[in-house]
């Protein structure tokens, strides 16, 4: 084999590469652990334990140290139907933000053109923009949106009386796309500040949506509260910090009062160390040292140290909070000037936050004083916030502007500099007010400081300089690049505000998230063991080898989801399960042309590199087909798909890589060493060796099966119809799971009676655990919504007398967001089976390969639907159609055009290589069925073999997608076998193929008989 250097150095720096990825979750497990120990069950314990080792390094290479965050950051990261939490679809209100930008005019055309667009929105996958436009015109042909667009605030935008409907439309679009951007810096912001580990935000690009993952959350009410509340903007003045200084230490020796009085046992020399030196810098050196010391102990995570514990005592705010201080002229410490008053570790401020809101701190910090924490820390490394000190003024207390009065702002360059900055521009209104506070903060000595306030987050708290008259000012300090852009969409989202509503949610128990990752692992390793066994069983030593390439393809998926930063979800678990089996596949193609090799007399070492390049077409047209569909489902596929085709697709090219190359590596180092090498047991040698089937001339007894289970499934599809999942019709859907079994119909009717409307409810899994959908409040997502239909369904389940219950988890989805997973459900298949056809077009060059291979995978998609159809409710589980049956039916159509290539490919090649005798399409067809069916047959059983598995171990959660790849596995090999190729030769004509003369090396063909 020609450079296997090269390839022994690619395995080898992969698998370290892999390795490395991985021990960052081995890392955080055991930390994960130490806590879980450590707190004996208390949760407040652990998230405590947890936050204090946030900086401490807890893995040592030696060249390098990484702290517990740095490894978090890159764990392989559980999902929440693995781990519990909340997944949320955010939808930003486009309809209210072009009502602000019109200055929320009366008109009643421009009112009623937003209410059509909305209500078209649900059933059309157009933006918004466009609908409200197309509506405006239907309403008003005459009409110019410039009457309603052209004030003050949108000139800066060069939008004015003259300007065309299109310029007007453009501008929208640009505003739309800017305000969705800014709502997704504010969301993230907000979810960074809420303290969930991992949390995953992404834009849906092309739509006004913001998809929000936050595993392990529980508190689903403050989640809502959190994400729904909309941005507040503001300016204050702020305080110096020598002002605020004296305050910080009033604070702290009343907490030492306070700690002493509550711990009588307390040192009687802990008195008050502030008071040893009356000085200043004595204070400070004292301070400075006191905090450093306890911070040192704290990365440590020497928590229980006697000096740590001294500290706190003596000074319990500054045991925590480093004061703001610099070195003065004679070296001594000085206070810092500026609005900064201190310094927090992140895993303290919530510490310090406990300390400012207690009864004995309140009643001491004057109402004209306020301390916000910084938005973002001071460096990654040290996860250091800043505090901050503002002034509330006015008749109200609060700031001295808000967010309302910025018209523009942009990130920009100094030109003096060229260091990054903010251009921020006021309206008319804003100008007059800036100017009198500019004026005022640049005549104090020292020059004052505005913060600009966020949620009440400090963003940037600049220094004014001088007087701002024209209402423009730019704002500099230590920005990068990314910095001033943020800052720029915060300054700007208090002028377009867009409210932001949850139209879709799933929350999942930790319950139920554990019974998930059983079960997951549980099919993992049994779906392996069953994989290995049976290489072994069939393929002797050679089954050995392909074991050993099957754990390096699961070691090397793992390592590169670990890298890639992927989420790994139960469908993800379900591709590894999937990935096992077709990983198989190029192994069983190699070992089947190997086998026939040495059946023509070859050497074991001549059979093993012709084997190699015999089976390297089949490989490739096979593998290239699903990777083909992974990337479709990847294109249109949301939340849990999105895993399982991102894990399809690795699989996919690991797999490849481990069948063509370790196995040979390995092959070529079992000849150097004489080792005996077999490819099939005595028993198994001759398996369907000498298969001689009449596929061909039975075609039409198939064909016949196959049309009636077709016309029975569209009967079905379009009588019956499906039973649509809540992804699919929009609603609610709740898992509840009672003490003891119930009865369905009597939970069915009390909910009936409770809701007032048809719901749906199913066995789920076991007779105690049931699957709720109910439409009812179906077009309101708010929170009141939410709180009605929990009520019913509360009140519903109730009547269920001497039974306990408990909601394990729900998902909500709106109906405009289940249309368009409809749509891409629908494109996605359709969109599959188009690109298949095109591939096989290409690669074959006949179009009769193509029109064959899309017959086949229609054939497998009609009659899986109408299975689905047919037999819901007849069967014991689930067999809603949802996102997870587009992911299964689109894997049966690549499994499908799998098993079809291959027969393909032997076709092609008896078509190039068999042409001594004058011998028709069909008899060359029949042949290659026959000779490839040991390898169908032998790929198809080790598949159906992982996928029982993954049905029968994998947990209700995936039981009908499992269920629907297990029959289209039989569906697809039996297509392949009595379809696909019949139906080629037909399109081709039976016609004689006349050529050259046969190659010695090939074994002639004879005349099947029926």
């Amino acid at each position: 084999m020609q450079g296997k250097g090269l390839i022994n150095f690619f395995v080898i720096l992969i698998s370290i590469a892999c390795l490395y990825s991985l021990s960052f979750t081995f890392v955080t497990r055991k930390v994960e652990s130490d806590a879980v120990a450590y707190a004996k069950g208390d949760p407040a314990k652990e998230r405590a334990y947890l936050d204090s080792m946030a900086t401490v390094d807890v893995y040592n290479l030696g060249f390098a140290k990484f702290s517990y965050q740095y490894c978090k950051e890159r764990e392989l990261a559980l999902g929440l139907d693995l781990k519990g939490g909340m997944n949320v679809t955010m939808e930003i209100s486009l309809k209210e933000l072009i009502s602000n930008l019109a200055d929320n005019t009366k008109d009643e055309n421009f009112n009623k053109a937003l209410d059509n667009a909305e209500a078209r929105g649900k059933d059309s996958q157009k933006d918004f923009v466009s609908l409200f436009g197309e509506e405006f015109k239907k309403l008003n042909p005459n009409g110019k949106l410039a009457t309603f667009f052209a004030n003050k605030d949108n000139a800066v935008n060069n939008i004015n009386s003259n300007s065309s409907d299109a310029d007007i439309l453009n501008f929208l679009q640009k505003e739309s796309g800017s305000a969705i951007d800014r709502s997704f810096n504010i969301l993230r912001t907000r979810i960074d500040k809420f303290g969930v580990t991992s949390p995953n935000i992404q834009r849906q690009q092309g739509t006004n949506r913001i998809l929000i993952e936050l595993p392990g959350v529980s508190d689903e009410q403050r989640v809502r509260k959190l994400l729904q509340g909309s941005a507040k903007l503001e300016f204050w003045e702020t305080y110096d910090n020598t002002e605020i200084f004296p305050l910080l230490e009033n604070i702290n020796r009343t907490l030492a009062s306070t700690l002493k009085k509550n711990d009588a046992k307390s040192d009687t020399a802990t008195s008050d160390s502030t008071s040893k030196d009356s000085t200043q810098a004595g204070r400070l050196a004292s301070l400075g040292g006191t905090a450093n010391k306890a911070k040192t102990d704290s990365l440590k995570g020497d928590s229980s140290s006697l000096a740590l514990q001294q500290a706190k005592n003596q000074n319990p705010l500054f045991a925590v909070l480093s004061p703001n201080v610099g070195q003065g002229a004679q070296g001594q410490q000085v206070l810092g000037q500026g609005p900064v008053v201190g310094y927090v570790l992140q895993k303290d401020t919530a510490l310090i936050n406990s300390y400012f809101s207690s009864a004995e701190i309140k009643s001491i910090i004057p109402g004209n004083v306020k301390l916000l924490w910084s938005v973002k820390p001071v460096s990654k490394e040290t996860k250091m916030f800043q505090l901050f000190a503002v002034k509330p003024t006015g008749l109200d207390a609060g700031p001295v502007l808000t967010g309302n009065v910025i018209s523009d702002a942009r990130a920009d360059v100094d030109q003096r500099t060229n260091n990054p900055q903010v251009e921020m521009v006021m309206n008319s209104e804003g100008a007059r007010e800036w100017r009198k506070i500019s004026a005022a903060a640049a005549a104090a000595n020292p020059k004052k400081a505005i913060a600009i306030v966020l949620d009440n987050t400090v963003y940037s708290a600049p220094t004014v300089q001088d007087e701002i008259a024209n209402g423009i000012s730019s704002i500099t300090g230590n920005f990068t690049f990314e910095d001033t852009q943020d800052l720029a969409n915060v300054l700007k989202a208090g002028r377009l505000p867009a409210p932001a509503k949850i139209v879709e949610e799933a929350i999942v128990g930790p319950t139920l998230g554990q019974a998930a990752i059983d079960a997951g692992i549980n099919s993992s390793v049994i779906g392996l063991v069953v994989v290995l066994v049976f290489m072994i069983f069939y393929y002797n030593r050679a089954g050995l080898v392909a074991n050993i390439a099957v754990v390096f393809n699961v070691f090397f998926i793992m390592g590169i989801l670990a890298s890639l930063g992927a989420v790994l979800t139960l469908p993800g678990i379900a591709g590894i399960v999937l990935t096992m089996g077709t990983a198989v596949d190029a192994n069983v193609l190699i070992y089947e042309r190997i086998r026939e090799e040495l059946a023509m007399g070859k050497g074991i070492r001549q059979a093993i590199s012709d084997g190699y390049k015999h089976a390297l077409p089949s490989i490739l047209d096979s593998q290239i087909t699903t990777f083909l569909v992974g990337i479709i489902l990847y294109l249109f596929g949301t939340g849990p798909i999105l895993g399982f085709a991102t894990t399809l697709m690795i699989g996919i090219i690991t797999s490849l890589f481990t069948a063509i190359f370790i196995t040979r590596i390995i092959f070529e180092w079992m000849i150097k060493k004489d080792m005996k090498i077999t490819v099939s047991y005595p028993w198994s040698d001759h398996t369907m060796k000498n298969a001689n089937f009449g596929f061909f001339t039975n075609r039409k007894k198939f064909y016949g099966l196959s049309v009636a289970l077709m016309l029975i499934s569209v009967i079905s599809i379009f009588t019956k119809g499906f039973s649509l999942g809540v992804d699919f019709s929009g609603g609610r859907t709740y898992t509840v799971k009672y003490e003891k079994a119930v009865n369905l119909e009597d939970v069915r009717e009390n909910l009936n009676g409770a809701f007032g409307i048809t719901s749906e409810v199913k066995t789920f899994g076991t007779e105690n655990q049931l699957r709720i959908t109910t439409p009812f409040l179906i077009d309101q997502t708010d929170d009141a919504a939410d709180k009605q239909v929990l009520d019913k369904l509360n009140e519903g389940l109730s009547k269920i007398q001497g039974n306990s219950y408990q909601i394990v988890s729900s998902q909500k989805v709106g109906p405009t967001i289940a249309n368009d997973i409809k749509i891409s459900a629908i494109y996605s298949v359709i969109f599959s089976i188009i690109v298949i056809a095109l591939y096989i077009l290409i690669r074959f060059r006949k179009w009769q390969y193509s029109i064959a291979a899309a017959i086949s995978i229609a054939h497998d998609a009609i009659i899986l639907l109408g299975i689905f159809s047919l037999f819901d409710g007849i069967l014991p589980f689930s067999l809603d159609m949802d996102q997870h049956f587009i992911a299964a039916i689109l894997t049966v159509l690549a499994y499908s055009i799998n098993d079809t290539v291959v027969v393909f490919d032997r076709i092609r090649e008896y078509l190039g290589i068999h042409r001594a005798k004058d011998e028709t399409i069909s008899h060359v067809v029949n042949t290659a069925i026959n000779r490839t069916l040991s390898r169908t047959i032998i790929t198809s059983l080790t598949i159906i073999f992982v996928m029982a598995v993954l049905f029968i171990f994998g947990g209700e959660v995936i039981r009908g997608f499992s269920f629907a790849i297990l029959i289209g596995i039989i569906l697809g090999t039996y297509s392949s076998i009595f379809l696909a190729a019949p139906i080629f030769a037909d399109l081709q004509g039976d016609e004689p193929e006349k050529a050259k003369e046969l190659d010695v090396n090939t074994s002639k063909l004879k005349p099947a008989k029926a």
